[in-house]
């Protein structure tokens, strides 16, 4: 008989992260997380209520302040510290377990393969929503927050707006209504930019895309240079391969993603918070002299209103229902937003 030897893999070091403390006490998971008690209903999701998941901060740091929180949030969104602590707080250490599990076996796989050094490809991680939901705060506050912690200080974030069409070649194509739906977007170009990120390759650059002047910036692009986390937010990014019948082999966007989120809320709550940006647009974005929107800023409210429902109903409800909602059970996570902004309710997609 051949003795069979399996090579030890060279362990790697590091101090215990902060959320492991947590997990070192003693204390029953069922009186922790009554949702997990026998006998509840199976689902490839594991829910949270906000009482669960803000009960993980306690042994998380929080190095933001109330002025970082005020600059990272959205118009009409109402983040503040106390909901960074509650919600982000976990989620940014949940990420960073992930990140960590990821480079180990990135080590552990090229030791086993004999594979050449080379440089460490990014954790991507993909933000998804319908628009005024609050996936782009989502997106900026994650950066920050991740960015924060020892083992990935170089965090960037890239939205997928910038692999829009420009707004000639939608007029050209008479899908001008359909901005920000799948068929709006030069796939090609994005799928690119995914390939290259997750190659390692460095210096790959995403085009920039204005929301004043509602169009690509000719000529202007953002360099993504190796970052330890790459962020990707963008209302179609879970989308599934789409491919010509009888075709196969496809990928999609998501494809490239290590963990991806989807920020949700009941429609009705969303185009009620699209209704109050848009009202607040006014004196703001839609009031500068180069804002596509210009002829905006001077409605009054009922008119503002009337304009906004008109828009949440013919471009932006169908777009959630058609194309971004049903993407939603993709997501390694759902946050689902109450009608006060505020998370009420999370599910974590078991491993």
């Amino acid at each position: 008989m051949i003795a069979v030897v399996f090579p030890k893999f060279p362990i790697l070091e590091s101090p215990a992260p902060a959320w492991r403390v947590f997990f070192r006490q003693n204390r029953p998971v069922n009186a922790i997380w009554p949702s997990f008690a026998a006998g509840s209903e199976p689902s490839p999701f594991e829910r949270f209520t906000r009482e669960q998941w803000s009960a993980l901060a306690e042994s998380t740091p929080l190095p933001l302040t109330d002025a970082d929180v005020e600059r990272i949030s959205s118009l009409g969104d109402p983040l503040d510290l106390a909901e960074v602590d509650a919600i982000y707080r976990p989620l940014s250490a949940l990420l960073q377990m992930y990140v960590n599990a990821s480079r180990r076996l990135s080590h552990d796989r090229h030791y086993f393969l004999r594979e050449p050094q080379r440089p460490a490809v990014p954790f991507i991680i993909g933000v998804a929503g319908s628009v005024a939901v609050g996936k782009s705060s989502t997106a900026r506050l994650l950066r920050e927050l991740l960015r924060r912690w020892p083992n990935t200080p170089r965090v960037q974030l890239i939205a997928t707006d910038g692999f829009l069409l420009p707004n000639a070649e939608l007029k050209a194509r008479g899908i001008m209504s359909k901005k920000g739906f799948p068929e709006s977007y030069n796939r090609g170009a994005l799928m690119k930019f995914m390939a290259d990120v997750k190659s390692g390759a460095s210096d790959v650059k995403a085009p920039v895309y204005s929301h004043l002047v509602y169009d690509i910036v000719p000529g202007e692009f953002e360099a993504v240079n190796r970052p330890d986390i790459l962020i990707v937010e963008g209302l179609n990014v879970l989308q599934a391969a789409r491919t010509a019948k009888g075709q196969t082999g496809a990928v999609a966007v998501s494809d490239y993603f290590d963990f991806s989120i989807y920020v949700d809320a009941e429609p009705e709550h969303i185009e009620a918070w699209y209704i109050n940006r848009f009202l607040k647009l006014r004196s703001t974005a839609f009031s500068d002299e180069d804002s596509y929107f210009r002829e905006y800023a001077s409605l009054s409210d009922e008119e503002a209103v009337a304009r906004a429902h008109e828009i949440w109903t013919a471009i932006n409800l169908p777009n959630l229902t058609d194309n971004i909602l049903p993407t939603r059970e993709r997501a390694t996570l759902v946050i689902k937003k109450d009608a006060d902004h505020r998370v009420g309710e999370l599910r974590l997609r078991k491993i």
